[in-house]
C-alpha cells in the first residue's frame, strides 16, 4: 500500500459558539474565539490517499489530479469566507477544527471513491493545533445542540 499526501492553504474566519448556550458559557467555552465578531486563520489542509500503483502508470493518483480536487470540493468553497456564513456544508455547523476536517472528509471520501481510498484529512489551525480524521464514524456537531 502506497500513501500520498497533498497540502494546500486557506484563509478562512469563524465564530466558535452554539446557540443553545448563553454567552456567558460560550465565552466560558471557547474563550476569544467566542467574539461576536469572529476571528481568522490561515489555515494547512493536508489530505492523504493510499492504493495500490495502476501498473500503467506507477502511480495510485496524479498528484495534480489530487490537487484539482481538493481545490474544488473543499478550497475553492472555505478560502477566504467566513465559514459560520458562507460555506452551505457548515451551515448550523460549530466550526471547530474537529467539525472541519469530519465535513472535508465526507466530501473528499465521495470523490475519491473508485480512483483510491482517502486515509487521513490532517488540518493545521495554527503552527501548534493540529486535528486529524481517519473516517471513524464521527457526528458534527451543530449550532443549537444540547
Amino acid at each position: 500500500m502506497v500513501y500520498l499526501r497533498r497540502k494546500v492553504e486557506f484563509c478562512a474566519s469563524h465564530r466558535l459558539f452554539n446557540a443553545a448556550l448563553s454567552d456567558e458559557e460560550n465565552a466560558a467555552i471557547y474563550g476569544r474565539c467566542a467574539n461576536p465578531s469572529g476571528h481568522g486563520h490561515n489555515y494547512t489542509l493536508e489530505v492523504t490517499v493510499r492504493g495500490k500503483m495502476d501498473p500503467r502508470t506507477a502511480m495510485v493518483i496524479d498528484l495534480k489530479k489530487l490537487k484539482e480536487i481538493i481545490v474544488e470540493e473543499i478550497i475553492e468553497r472555505v478560502d477566504h469566507k467566513n465559514l459560520n456564513t458562507d460555506v452551505d456544508f457548515l451551515r448550523g455547523v460549530i466550526p471547530t477544527s474537529e467539525n472541519l476536517v469530519v465535513s472535508f472528509w465526507r466530501i473528499l471520501e465521495k470523490r475519491l471513491k473508485g480512483i483510491c481510498e482517502l486515509y487521513e484529512v490532517r488540518l493545521w489551525e495554527t503552527e501548534n493545533n493540529v486535528v486529524f480524521y481517519r473516517g471513524e464514524e464521527e457526528e458534527v456537531v451543530r449550532h443549537g445542540a444540547r
